[in-house]
């Protein structure tokens, strides 16, 4: 490195300091709080001349670094949450030290690599080479695609660009049972509207969608173009659609069918796996999350659609200094940003470095642990299981046998606050039937049996043996 070359003689102690820092945070994992409920930060004025390294290293040891979650620890069980692998970590670290804008192809190898890595995904989940994609930033991105395509799709069949005349002739009627928020965040973004769902009734105590009332919901519409949004795992319950009684209606009514399989996509590589995704092939579009259960680091997700042309008549701005000679389209033609991160490398030395059965290996782990947790949560007096585990999701609350709905609601609420702030463990809250539950989802490469004896240790703890009624 010639210019600048103070800075970059003195890059060495950054690596050792880096080095140092990371070693000493990954070594606290097992010990220090998952979550850190309580934080602050003190105010700094922006330096006029800047600060000197070692002041600099000194401030984010002492005032940033103690108050970082363990969200890569095994034991948090908020939301969906991998841990990224030593693998993808290092892929990571690379990826910012090789610094590769992966717009457009012609000056590097990054844009093959994730092309590799996308060809990789698709045989992991056993999906046909007819789907084509590109890694975005994570499941709100690629609903968002999702979207924006079937937007596309909607204005085709009447006849309208809509990436270029826009949205406000399009007639177009949205279908869905248990749509996750990003999905109706992204029909905000997307000009399609957040008011614009159906609501298809779910199977009794499900969230499962009811396939009749989709068909006979469909059948009265007189939407010239219409959308369907399915779920692979619903993120409360991971309950699935029945995608192929699904896509036969999309099929008869024209209609475009997007999944969202974030997370329950993995279903597919699961020991024993029941056919719960079984027609998620005729979905024109997918979604999955790769910071959940490939465990990359964040932020990483996969959009796959069967529509390469739609997504870039959706996204593609013909300019001359960014002219591409290859028949493949760019991947900067196929998403949002024009400059794109190098996201694929971690996802390419997982898939490299694991295979398909080191993947399914922890998956398989991740359920088995989840059901035996359950199982005992299930058969305790202090708690109530509130919808049987159907993966690695588990939704429980206080018993509630001697006690009204609302005791029970606040109980279990103040339940949850008291299990995060003991931090052994961290957990999220959760809705079902109406009634509050807590919700926790294992999806952690290291997750292990010690970790479910300290879950049930924190729980037992938690419990009044006497009244068998939880202290809160």
């Amino acid at each position: 490195m010639k210019r600048n070359k103070k800075e970059w003689d003195e890059f060495q102690i950054y690596l050792e300091e880096f080095s140092r820092l990371s070693q000493q945070f990954m070594a606290r994992l097992d010990t220090e709080k998952v979550a850190k409920i309580d934080v602050s930060l003190p105010e700094l004025l922006l330096p006029e001349q800047g600060t000197d390294f070692s002041k600099c290293i000194e401030l984010l040891e002492k005032q940033i670094i103690p108050q970082l979650s363990a969200a890569r620890g095994s034991r948090y069980w908020a939301f969906v949450t991998g841990g990224a692998t030593p693998i993808a970590t290092m892929a990571d670290w690379l990826v910012s030290i090789f610094d590769q804008n992966v717009h457009k192809a012609g000056d590097s190898v990054a844009s093959l690599v994730e092309h590799q890595a996308i060809d990789w995904m698709l045989e992991l989940f056993d999906l046909p080479r007819t789907f084509n994609g590109l890694m975005t930033t994570g499941g709100t991105a690629c609903n968002f695609l999702g979207m924006c395509v079937a937007r596309q799709y909607a204005g085709k069949l009447q006849g309208i660009d809509v990436a270029k005349e826009g949205v406000f002739a399009l007639d177009v009627e949205i279908f869905s049972t248990t749509p996750h928020a990003s999905t109706i965040k992204a029909l905000g973004m997307a000009g399609i509207g957040q008011k614009s769902i159906t609501k298809i009734t779910s199977i009794n105590h499900t969230e499962k969608m009811d396939v009749d009332d989709l068909k006979a919901k469909m059948s009265a519409s007189h939407a010239k173009a219409k959308i369907v949004i399915a779920s692979a795992g619903t993120v409360t319950a991971t309950d699935f659609d029945e995608l192929d009684k699904v896509a036969d209606v999309c099929k008869q009514h024209k209609a475009w069918l997007h999944v969202d399989g974030a997370f329950g996509l993995f279903e597919r590589v699961a020991n024993g796996s029941n056919g719960k995704t079984k027609g998620i092939e005729r979905a024109d579009s997918i979604t999955v999350d790769c910071h959940k259960w490939l465990n990359v680091p964040y932020d990483c997700g996969t959009f796959l659609t069967r529509h390469l042309d739609l997504l870039e008549a959706s996204f593609d701005v013909p300019a001359r200094y960014l002219a591409n000679d290859s028949s493949t389209p760019d991947f900067m033609s196929l998403g949002v940003e024009n400059s794109r991160r190098f996201r694929a490398l971690p996802v390419w030395m997982t898939l490299l470095a694991y295979g398909k059965q080191g993947i399914k290996s922890w998956v398989d782990k991740n359920i088995q642990l989840s059901k035996t947790l359950a199982d005992w949560i299930e058969q305790s007096e202090d708690y109530e299981l509130s919808y049987p585990c159907q993966m690695n999701v588990i939704l429980f609350r206080i018993n509630a046998s001697d006690l009204t709905n609302e005791e029970a609601d606040r109980k279990t609420i103040e339940l949850m606050n008291k299990i995060n702030k003991d931090g052994r463990i961290f957990v999220s809250p959760g809705q079902w039937q109406g009634r509050e539950v807590i919700r926790l989802c294992i999806s952690n490469w290291q997750t292990d049996d010690s970790d479910i004896e300290i879950a049930k240790k924190l729980l037992t703890e938690l419990a009044d043996s006497k009244s068998s009624r939880v202290q809160t």
